[in-house]
């Protein structure tokens, strides 16, 4: 994170130096503060403040499926438990531990963004603080459209790539890249299991859910008590779900399983009893609609329609999240900077936002995406207007 000492950068931004060395002098300065009175220079103090606080919470619903690391690539076993004790004998020695037969290598991208914020020193003598505020609260939307877009991306997309050393770049199990997960629990799955499905049916329904359930849950994910299921969806498909009763036939499939609303939903009559306990009001900062069985539903507008996906999460910027986030490995260039511009004495007037990260599936297994669809292949989401 670049700093300036804020006495320092006062002393330069609004009353310069010793004209003699070439600095311009207080009564020299062009403008050092808005129209309204605020000092420009506690404005850029504000800011740094501001971006310290932004990095220190990322997006809430990029961390729930996500994990930071500063690795461009890892060996990650793609099931869950599998060693064994063996019965113990007098003079024999214990089988070791090895390591992971079916670790994979998956590489995650990495990129650099940048955005500029200009202003003329005219603008800022007739602009009101609150003018200037919003063009960095623009910039921090901007950065959290681009770090929260670029994981869903990664979520939603089968497409494979690399990275700047060659390792491959995966996304869930897509059943075309030769790629087989491995057994688990006794059970063996053939080289077509793909993590992306179509619904098969124009409107969602329980059975679609159901098929992404077990899609996660047959290859050892959110099976514990170490990781929770939740089905992540447009408000648009999250309204279809919460209809969903078990017995019940929506859209021609009866479904197994009740819609429960969870701890934050408004009071209501019911005939039946709840058996159980019901969902949190919110999970992970992000609030919590009901359950579906052993998953918890979490509505968002980021969402694309059409779309629902079930992720087992190990909890915010878990290690047991699907996705990798990966940021550099000097903590000097991670989170969002702020840059001041060729003229430091006047940085608001020409200052920059920069952010370097890539993204890449950690656990191929431990999300599926449906998408609502009567027939044909998978379509990646447009993402183009988030």
């Amino acid at each position: 994170m670049n700093t300036i000492n804020s006495a320092r950068f006062r002393d330069l931004f609004a009353f310069g130096g010793d004209q003699a060395t070439g600095y311009s002098t207080s009564g020299d300065v062009l403008v050092n503060q808005t129209a309204d009175g605020v000092d420009l220079a506690s404005l850029w103090t504000q800011a740094q403040t501001a971006m310290q606080m932004w990095n220190q919470k990322r997006s809430a619903l990029a961390a729930l499926i996500s994990y930071p690391t500063v690795a461009p690539g890892d060996a990650i076993p793609q099931s869950l438990g599998g060693d064994h004790f063996e019965e113990a004998s007098e003079f024999g020695e214990p089988t070791g531990l090895r390591a992971e037969p079916n670790a994979l290598i998956l590489g995650y991208t990495y990129t650099d963004y940048d955005i500029a914020s200009r202003f003329t020193w005219r603008f800022l003598r007739d602009a009101s603080a609150e003018q200037v505020r919003s063009v960095i609260d623009r910039a921090f939307e901007a950065d959290n459209r681009l770090t929260t877009g670029n994981i869903l991306r990664r979520l939603f997309d089968p497409t494979q790539g690399s990275n700047e050393f060659s390792t491959p770049v995966y996304g869930l199990y897509n059943g075309t890249d030769g790629m087989i997960p491995p057994p688990y629990a006794g059970q063996t799955f053939p080289p077509e299991n793909s993590h992306y499905l179509v619904s098969g049916n124009a409107a969602l329904d329980p059975g679609d859910l159901l098929d992404a359930l077990n899609q996660v849950r047959s290859k050892g994910f959110g099976v514990d008590g170490n990781s929770q299921l939740v089905i992540l969806c447009h408000p648009n498909e999250g309204e279809l779900i919460s209809t969903f009763r078990a017995g019940v036939e929506t859209n021609g499939i009866v479904s197994k399983f009740d819609f429960i609303p969870s701890a934050s939903a408004p009071a209501y009559l019911t005939p039946e009893n709840i058996v159980g306990k019901v969902a949190p009001a919110e999970f992970g900062g992000l609030p919590v609609a009901g359950s579906y069985g052993p998953s918890w539903v979490i509505e968002s507008h980021y969402l694309p329609v059409g779309y629902v996906t079930v992720v087992a999460t190990g909890g915010p910027n878990s290690s047991r999240n699907p996705v990798a986030f990966r940021q550099h490995a000097n903590p000097s260039y991670q989170g969002l900077r702020m840059i001041p511009g060729r003229d430091q004495r006047y940085p608001l007037q020409d200052s920059f936002y920069a952010r370097g990260f890539g993204t890449g599936v950690r656990y191929r297994g431990a999300a599926c995406v449906v998408q609502v669809k009567a027939s044909g292949a998978y379509d990646v989401p447009d993402w183009t207007w988030r």
